[in-house]
């Protein structure tokens, strides 16, 4: 299957269960992977035929600094769901960095990475 990859999207943002990063905007990383036919848009060289990715990077940002989720887990499957709302993508791989996760007074960072096929209706 063909791939459309957008592999860091940066972004600052108030996610995480302590108090103090509900408030103060820290960095997160989202990557997102596409998994589509793009034979029709390779042949018609037509935008209507494939994912408009700029729109779509658009869209997750503000999906990602408009919300405060307590888990990364949830952040990625919000941008999950986004993606896989697109009508030709089959398949998603999501992933979300939070390069300056804390605990013990140590930073690190951490990363979840999750995998999305979309349920077809019969």
């Amino acid at each position: 299957m063909d791939k459309i990859i957008l592999p860091e999207i940066r972004i600052m943002a108030c996610h995480g269960c302590f108090p103090e990063e509900k408030v103060k905007p820290q960095p997160f990383v989202i990557g997102l992977t596409l998994f589509l036919d793009l034979q029709p848009a390779g042949r018609s060289d037509d935008l209507l035929d494939t994912v408009d990715y700029g729109k779509l990077f658009l869209e997750i940002r503000e999906l990602a600094v408009s919300h405060s989720y307590n888990l990364i887990e949830a952040l990625a499957e919000a941008v999950a769901q986004r993606a896989l709302a697109e009508a030709l993508v089959e398949q998603v791989t999501v992933s979300v960095e939070k390069p300056e996760a804390k605990a013990a007074g140590m930073v690190f960072p951490s990363r979840v990475e999750i995998q999305r096929t979309k349920e077809l209706c019969l």
